[in-house]
């Protein structure tokens, strides 16, 4: 009788730790949901990695096409910004 209680014992104990194990806090099955979330997390971060990459390359490029522009606009058209004073220096 005492082998049936202690059997009976060790297999509701087996059966609460695969419980815990498979659907319990922190579980496998829990563990794979965070593993496929993870997944979905990088995957986004990359994209938006690559995305604000593409997005500093265009303002660097756009600044530096303004740049070249406005030395243009000074020194061909003569042009100046509001505020500033121009000097022309004829040479003799």
């Amino acid at each position: 009788m005492s082998h049936r209680v202690l059997l009976g014992v060790l297999l509701l104990l087996f059966v609460l730790l695969q419980y815990a194990l498979w659907a319990g806090k922190n579980s496998v099955l829990d563990l794979f949901i965070l593993d496929s979330t993870l997944n979905e997390l990088t995957e986004q971060n990359k994209k938006l990695r690559m995305r604000n990459d593409r997005l500093h390359a265009e303002v660097i490029d756009i600044k530096s096409r303004l740049s070249a522009i406005e030395a243009h606009a000074r020194t061909e058209l003569g042009l100046i910004k509001p505020g500033e004073t121009f000097f022309q220096i004829i040479e003799k």
